[in-house]
């Protein structure tokens, strides 16, 4: 198929429009992603399983152990010569 001397180096026809019709889906799609969840109904009957009421109390714990103990380990073997020595990567 033979090209067109003008055709050849020459831009897009309508750069302009797929601006603005790129700019208008990305709206949309932020719009549709913002509209809040529907929340289920409560229903007391389901409202105390033990395996919730387990981890109301467990939570906290595994948060406090978290803080406590596994960041400020993290941070002494993420610094030399220990790091080496536990052949930590950044």
């Amino acid at each position: 198929m033979r090209r067109n001397r003008r055709d050849a180096g020459a831009e897009p026809r309508h750069p302009r429009r797929r601006w603005v019709a790129a700019a208008l889906l990305s709206i949309f799609l932020v719009s549709v992603a913002a509209t809040p969840a529907l929340s289920d109904e409560y229903d007391r009957t389901k409202a105390g399983h033990p395996l919730r009421i387990a981890a109301y109390i467990l939570h906290p714990v595994g948060v406090a152990i978290d803080y406590l103990i596994l960041r400020p380990a993290h941070w002494l073997v993420s610094h030399e010569p220990i790091q080496t020595l536990f052949g930590h990567e950044d």
